[in-house]
């Protein structure tokens, strides 16, 4: 299994994370990581943070010559924000010391009010700091190496923005791999180009007022082997592994595996994919996956892909949110740090990462291995066996 741990603040010296159990002989690259992380920052809509911020990626321990050693793998993510201004060094030192500008407006909708209560802090910025989405670049880090290791497995994933605002995509196909290029070439990463186009006007309209919005994505893995996860116990369920993790990005308030709520609304004939034998592939085929590539908590071999809504960003470009001064106690206007319009493309981003690490961690829980090499020839021996 994978293990990792994401460590640092938004406006912090640097987001570091550690990945563990990746099998020795990964080829990982400095650049496999930073594309990933430019990625991240696509989409119409994102503030100027997100135009002049460059991930400085350091690759810290854990890989050698280019290859995984076997042993945890380290990735220092640097904040130019910290180089170019003095006012963070101060402001997050690591030293004994304080602030002399203390946030005491907890804004709604974020983790401040309920972190401060439950950590006694008297100061928005220790729970802000950590919680704000700046961590999601550390996870996609440990993405980046994840995807790598399923690649082997002959796995990918990719993501589209099925939905911003209220306006909804109306093209049902899933897309492939080869359509990923054209996908983050769209200004808000979406496969419909009809949407596409509504999605901008959209999102204009809500800038100009100074608010914010929110969205589905739709992630796709390709190639997922029979056999992930298991029906054994609750917490190895696949699609239970899937939830947490997509629940676990910042702003996310919903997840669906396949058809998921609508499948609610309709009659069990119409509710499940029908299984056959393919003679001609020798396998068994679904004619249909409503399910999304999931039945019982383990993997059926179909496409799995799941959808993701986020909620509309609660920093919002215009003070209209009212709050209390947590040490006057009257009641004023939250305060407001750099904000979006909407992240929902850049969400797809780390949504595949999540998954990503989900199916690299039970593929490793499934095929086992200490190299790369004896991990696929595990892969190749179990799907031998299936008939």
């Amino acid at each position: 299994m994978l293990r990792y741990l994401t460590a640092g603040e938004s406006h912090g010296k640097a987001l570091v994370v550690v990945v563990e159990g990746l099998p020795a002989g990964l080829p990982i690259r400095v650049e496999d990581v930073q594309e990933e992380l430019a990625r991240r920052r696509l989409g119409y809509g994102r503030g100027p943070r997100m135009r002049f911020e460059q991930d400085e990626v350091t690759l810290v321990g854990g890989i050698r010559h280019g290859r995984t050693l076997g042993s945890p793998v380290a990735i220092e993510i640097g904040n130019s924000e910290w180089v170019k201004s003095d006012k963070w060094h101060e402001e997050m030192s690591p030293a004994p010391g304080s602030t002399k500008q203390p946030l005491t407006q907890p804004r709604p909708g974020h983790a401040d009010l309920a972190g401060m209560q439950k950590y006694g802090f008297g100061d928005a910025r220790d729970v802000l700091e950590r919680a704000s989405a700046r961590e999601t670049a550390a996870r996609v880090a440990a993405g980046t190496l994840a995807k790598a290791l399923l690649s082997h497995l002959d796995v990918s994933i990719l993501s589209h923005v099925v939905q911003i605002g209220a306006v909804v995509a109306k093209s049902s196909e899933r897309p492939a791999m080869a359509d990923l290029a054209r996908i983050d070439a769209s200004e808000v990463r979406c496969a419909d180009v009809d949407a596409e186009a509504a999605m901008l006007s959209e999102i204009k309209a809500a800038a100009k007022e100074g608010d914010s919005l929110g969205g589905v994505v739709e992630v796709v893995a390709h190639g997922v082997p029979v056999g992930l996860g298991s029906h054994v116990h609750w917490d190895r369920k696949l699609d239970a592994l899937l939830a947490q993790a997509l629940m676990s990005i910042q702003a996310v308030k919903g997840v669906e595996i396949g058809d998921g709520f609508e499948v609610a609304g309709r009659r069990g004939s119409a509710a499940h994919d029908p299984i056959h034998w393919d003679a001609e592939a020798g396998e068994y085929r679904r004619s249909s996956d409503r399910a999304g590539g999931v039945e019982g908590g383990i993997s059926s071999g179909e496409t799995l892909w799941a959808r993701v809504a986020m909620k509309p960003l609660a920093s919002l470009n215009r003070p209209v949110l009212t709050t209390v001064d947590v040490e006057t106690k009257e009641e004023t206007v939250s305060f407001k740090e750099r904000t979006d319009v909407t992240a929902v493309p850049a969400m797809g981003v780390v949504a595949e990462t999540m998954v990503a690490l989900v199916l690299a961690s039970e593929s490793l829980r499934k095929f086992g291995g200490d190299s790369l090499d004896e991990l696929v020839r595990n892969r190749d021996g179990y799907l031998a066996s299936l008939h």
